[in-house]
């Protein structure tokens, strides 16, 4: 068994965030001088939290964002940023550069909450899952390939040393945990991911949390954790187990002003 954090981070905001406008795949944009504080803001709040290994979707919002974070953190600033195009935003095929606005219209229109809203020429929920499952696989095997020193045969010892109650801070959920993988993505790909871990890969959710809250956007630079469990053999790298520390934080967002 190996148990590793996983920590998945939103990109800073950008004009288009700012504008209300869809940005998709098929605009490719750089943050904002308020996204690079937030980033900022999400580095100095993550610096002494330890981090093994880091991978990014390879649009620049998502890039530029996860490249702030690791310089300012004290423990992987050397490390790699793995891009994956797996991480890529959700497409909104036509509706990209329109208004946010506009869409959510058109899902009206359609008689559809826009989460599960499809516009023409975009990817489907279950389109961006597939991507999703790609993405874990492929980290999955970073991780056991990166870290075969410390997997264990025992699973019990390390989820009891990985339960404990939550005291609020940057490191909740990690302190114990032989690596942990940071995750720079999106926020439409993010809502699709977190609801496909609890309903598709049966992630428990955080203590006294609700769906709604859960499932709700993420915003700039939010942060959700989990803790995952893999088994792992020379012919296959399993999921045995995920756990949902917390969803949607933006603590640090607060305590810069940003």
């Amino acid at each position: 068994m190996l148990s590793f954090g996983l920590t998945i981070v939103r990109h800073g905001e950008t004009q288009y965030n700012k504008d209300r406008l869809l940005q998709g795949q098929g605009i490719d944009s750089s943050l904002s001088e308020v996204g690079i504080q937030q980033a900022e803001a999400a580095g100095h709040y993550l610096q002494d939290v330890q981090f093994t290994n880091v991978f990014a979707s390879d649009m620049k919002r998502a890039k530029q964002t996860a490249e702030i974070i690791v310089r300012k953190n004290k423990t992987c600033s050397d490390l790699h940023i793995v891009t994956h195009s797996s991480l890529k935003e959700r497409s909104f095929g036509v509706a990209e550069g329109g208004r946010v606005e506009d869409m959510k219209n058109m899902a009206k229109a359609a008689g559809q909450p826009i989460p599960e809203y499809t516009p023409p020429e975009g990817e489907t929920m279950d389109q961006v899952k597939v991507r999703i499952s790609t993405f874990l696989k492929a980290m999955f095997q970073q991780m056991a390939d990166d870290h075969r020193d410390k997997i264990q045969l025992d699973e019990e010892t390390q989820h009891a040393e990985m339960d404990g109650p939550l005291a609020g801070r940057p490191d909740d959920g990690v302190q114990n945990v032989p690596a942990h993988a940071l995750v720079v993505t999106h926020g439409a790909y993010m809502r699709v991911a977190v609801r496909y871990f609890i309903e598709d890969l049966a992630c428990l959710m955080p203590l006294g949390s609700d769906r709604i809250r859960v499932f709700s956007a993420c915003p700039n630079t939010g942060m959700c954790r989990f803790i995952v469990t893999l088994k792992c053999s020379d012919s296959d790298i399993l999921l045995s187990s995920m756990k949902c520390v917390f969803a949607n934080r933006r603590d640090h967002i607060k305590a810069e002003g940003t």
